[in-house]
C-alpha cells in the first residue's frame, strides 16, 4: 500500500506533529477522488443519492459504522425520549459489571409516580406509588412503554435522583466518546440541559447493539402490561419494515419529533436517526424511507483485513525508520452498488512516534472518505516492536526533525 506523505498541524515540539498521509485504494470503483471536502451532505438525488425532509438525519451501517448518509448530523437539539437510550445504557452497563441484577427491586417514590407516573400525563409504564418493582421491569417499562416514571425510578436507586443520575449520565456518555451529548435528567423531559446530535445518538444504538446483544433484544419486543395495563411499542418501524427490532421515538415540543431505528435485511444492519421532524407521520415514514434507500444502494466493501499493512509510520530514535500499521478488525466501507463512489483513505497520526514502540500500541487511525462524507474511521496499531536506536540514530532523527521545524516555522511566517 503505497503511502505519499502529507502534514498538517503545528509542531508542538521539535519531532512531533500531526501528520496525515494519504493511502491509495484499488478498490475497482473507478478511481479515487483527491481530496474531501467538509460538507455534511450526502450525494445528490440525480446521483444515486438521498435528500432528507428531517432538519437532522443520519444514516450509519452497523458493523463498520460507516456513515451512508448525514444531513446536519452534529447539530445539537433536544432528543426528547430517545434521550431514553443513555440511560439504559447505564443500566444495562451496571448489569454487565455486577454491580445491579436484573431481580433487583427499587421502590417508586412520590416523585417519581407524580412527575414521571400518571398523574403527569406523559408516556408512563403506570406504576404505582410506594410499590417495588424489578429492574428487569423497569426496564421494559422504559424501553417498550417510554415510562417517564421507569426512568425516575432507575434514575433515583442509581444515582440518588435526577441530579445525580445526570452526572452518571454525562460521565459514561463520555467514556463512550459522545463528546457533545449533555444531560440534564434521565428521561428526556423538556430541560435546556438536554442535547443530543443524531450522530451521537446512531453511535449509541451501535454500541449498545454490540455491547449487550441479550438487552437489545427487548427494543424489539412489541408490548408490554404492567399494572394490568398492556401497551404496545411505541417504534412504529417495527410494523413498517421488514427486519425492524429497535429502537426509540421521541417527541418534545421544542425538539420535535424524532426516532432512533434500526433494521437488518440480507445480513446487513442499518441504524437511522433522524431529529425535529413536525409531524409524528412523517417522522416515521422519512425513517423507513431513508433505511430503504440504504438497503437498496449500498454494499459491503472490505479495504483491509485484520493484519493488513494499512500504511506506515514514521519513527523518531528507533532501529528502523517506520513501523508498520495494522488494524485488528476489518476495515470495510459501504459503497453504492453503481460504482459511482470515489473513495480517500488518509493515516493520521501525531508522529513521528518515539521509540521504543511495542506490538500492539495504538498509533493512530485510518479515515475513509467516501465522495464528501467521512465514511468511517479504525484505530490502527504497531504491527511490530521497534527497540530504541543507537546514539547516532537517535541524533540523526533529531537532527532531521530540527531542520523540518524550521522550514515549517518558516513556511507559516509567509
Amino acid at each position: 500500500m503505497a503511502v505519499s506523505p502529507a502534514s498538517s498541524g503545528s509542531v508542538r515540539r521539535p519531532w512531533r506533529r500531526l501528520i496525515a498521509a494519504a493511502l491509495a485504494l484499488a478498490i475497482g470503483l473507478g478511481g479515487a477522488a483527491l481530496a474531501a471536502n467538509n460538507s455534511v451532505q450526502g450525494a445528490k438525488k440525480d446521483d444515486g443519492g438521498y435528500d432528507a425532509d428531517a432538519p437532522t438525519a443520519i444514516l450509519i451501517e452497523a458493523s463498520s459504522g460507516s456513515v451512508l448518509y448525514e444531513k446536519n448530523a452534529d447539530e445539537l437539539r433536544p432528543p426528547s425520549s430517545m434521550m431514553k437510550l443513555m440511560t439504559v445504557e447505564v443500566v444495562f452497563h451496571a448489569l454487565q459489571q455486577g454491580d445491579i441484577k436484573l431481580t433487583d427491586q427499587y421502590q417508586v417514590s412520590e416523585n417519581a409516580w407524580r412527575k414521571g407516573g400518571a398523574p403527569a400525563g406523559n408516556s408512563t409504564m403506570f406504576a404505582e406509588i410506594h410499590s417495588r418493582i424489578a429492574v428487569e421491569d423497569l426496564l421494559r417499562g422504559a424501553i417498550i412503554q417510554s415510562g417517564n416514571d421507569a426512568c425516575m425510578v432507575l434514575a433515583e436507586a442509581l444515582g440518588g435522583g435526577e441530579r445525580g443520575f445526570a452526572e452518571i449520565l454525562t460521565k459514561r456518555a463520555r467514556e463512550l466518546g459522545l463528546t457533545r451529548s449533555s444531560f440534564a435528567n434521565s428521561n428526556g423531559l423538556p430541560d435546556p440541559g438536554n442535547k443530543m446530535s443524531v450522530r451521537e445518538l446512531a453511535r449509541l444504538a451501535r454500541h449498545i447493539m454490540q455491547t449487550y446483544p441479550e438487552f437489545y433484544k427487548i427494543f424489539g419486543e412489541r408490548e408490554f402490561t404492567w399494572n394490568k395495563i398492556r401497551q404496545t411499542n411505541r417504534n412504529p418501524l417495527l410494523t413498517m419494515l421488514d427486519g425492524a427490532d429497535g429502537l426509540k421515538t421521541g417527541y418534545t415540543k421544542d425538539g420535535g419529533y424524532g426516532m432512533v431505528g434500526s433494521a437488518v435485511q440480507n445480513g446487513m444492519r442499518l441504524i437511522v436517526a433522524i431529529n425535529g421532524v413536525e409531524d409524528i407521520d412523517d417522522r416515521a415514514t422519512e425513517a423507513k424511507k431513508l433505511l430503504e434507500w440504504g438497503f437498496r444502494n449500498f454494499e459491503s466493501r472490505t479495504l483491509f483485513n485484520p493484519q493488513d499493512a494499512v500504511g506506515y509510520a514514521k519513527v523518531f530514535g528507533g532501529d528502523s525508520r517506520s513501523v508498520k500499521l495494522t488494524s485488528t478488525e476489518p476495515v470495510r466501507v459501504m459503497v453504492q452498488k453503481n460504482g459511482s463512489d470515489k473513495l480517500i483513505a488518509r493515516l493520521v497520526y501525531n508522529g513521528p512516534v518515539q521509540a521504543p514502540i511495542a506490538p500492539g500500541q495504538q498509533i493512530g487511525v485510518v479515515k475513509v472518505w467516501r465522495g464528501a462524507n467521512l465514511a468511517v474511521e479504525v484505530p490502527l496499531q504497531a504491527a511490530e516492536p521497534v527497540a530504541a536506536g543507537t546514539t547516532l540514530q537517535r541524533a540523526v532523527d533529531g537532527a532531521s526533525e530540527l531542520v523540518i521545524g524550521l522550514i515549517r516555522a518558516g513556511a507559516e511566517k509567509l
